[in-house]
């Protein structure tokens, strides 16, 4: 139930952040807004002020806004979103994705003030870091760690009772051990868990590997007008990245026709935002980051039914001096809604393979 509730607050936060960005450029830009619900219908109850209907719902996954002639009908009245210039509605429907980039910058701003998780790198001043560890950053499947049981964001306390400062030392006392069994202790959150793992020779370099990619990290933290600073570097940095990945999947898709096999679809971000809360609040707040610049780019790509198709077709107003036919429009964006159902349903298929330890963990606790 916890894992509901965490799930909840994460893409609540970040759909309702997404849709509040549509209602204020809208009303900002003189289109006007029939309703913005918290939730989703059915209806509790709602509130009429100026015009707008400021709704609370029964299905409490982020909300939604309602703006008239979004559809393209109306289009004569000067209240509508389809009377509005181009460059009017490009704003409204660019709006919810900007509001989701400054919820990342404001979550990690917040992190950095508190402290937040960071990779080491020679450029973070000593002064500003603390509780340093060596963490494991990823886990190869059919590996010593993988069978062992380790999992992302796990902390490596001891190899055969040895404590490492760095993952360079580390490396030098496991390599010549291969097929040796070692003793490694681990923490995940408050707890300490234990494991004895055979070295193997994953690479066939003659070189021993647990199989776990591992990372130096600290806590970083900085006074707030530097943390303010380094949440919108991050925020642009961790963009750029993302987009990068985005381009390497595109590819995968056009040119070899493959889905990498890290894309997760909601079931994946569920186990994921489960096994980051065990983690700790600071976790939760730096991925739930993350995940609303994820969300970000994938709904502004330029694909029908999602907010970069639509301005795309704006832009396609543009260039042509008229707009595509309304019938059209809806017809494309209507097949491109299926297309991306069928390939979130795709994934989630896949996730259940790829999570159904865990997704059979948290039904088993959920019925007690």
């Amino acid at each position: 139930m916890f894992t509901i509730l965490i799930l909840v607050v994460v893409l609540g936060l970040i759909i309702f952040v997404h849709e509040a960005g549509h209602y204020f450029a809208a009303k900002k830009l003189g289109a006007t807004v029939e309703e913005f619900g918290f939730g989703f219908p059915p209806r509790i109850f709602g509130i009429k002020r100026k015009g707008t209907i400021y709704s609370i719902n029964w299905i409490p996954f982020g909300g939604f806004v309602k703006i008239k002639g979004e559809a393209g009908e109306h289009k004569a009245d000067a209240d509508s979103f389809a009377y509005q210039k181009i460059w009017k509605r490009a704003v409204i429907l660019s709006s919810g994705v900007f509001m989701n980039f400054v919820l990342a910058v404001v979550l990690l701003s917040i992190g950095f003030f508190i402290g937040l998780p960071s990779v080491v790198t020679d450029d973070i001043p000593k002064d500003r870091m603390h509780d340093e560890k060596i963490q494991v950053l990823s886990v190869l499947e059919e590996s010593p760690a993988f069978e062992a049981g380790f999992e992302v964001g796990d902390n490596i306390l001891s190899v055969d009772g040895n404590e490492f400062a760095t993952v360079d030392d580390l490396i030098a006392y496991t390599t010549p051990r291969l097929n040796e069994t070692v003793h490694i202790e681990t923490s995940r959150g408050k707890e300490i868990i234990p494991y004895d793992l055979t070295l193997k020779d994953l690479q066939e370099n003659g070189e021993a590997k647990m199989g776990a990619g591992l990372v130096e990290t600290a806590i970083v933290s900085y006074p707030w007008y530097e943390a303010i600073y380094q949440g919108i570097k991050t925020s642009i940095s961790v963009t750029w990245q993302i987009l990068m990945a985005f381009y390497e999947l595109l590819k995968n898709l056009i040119v070899a026709q493959t889905v990498p096999a890290d894309i997760s679809g909601p079931i994946g971000i569920a186990v994921m935002t489960s096994r980051v809360a065990k983690l700790g609040f600071i976790y939760l707040l730096q991925f739930t980051a993350l995940l609303s610049i994820n969300l970000m780019i994938l709904n502004f790509l330029p694909f029908p039914a999602l907010d970069g198709g639509r301005v795309l077709f704006l832009l396609i107003e543009k260039l042509r001096g008229k707009p595509v036919g309304q019938k059209v429009e809806s017809m494309i964006h209507t097949v491109g809604f299926f297309i991306l159902i069928g390939l979130v349903v795709l994934v989630s298929v896949r996730d259940v393979s790829r999570f159904k330890d865990s997704i059979f963990g948290f039904m088993k606790n959920l019925i007690g």
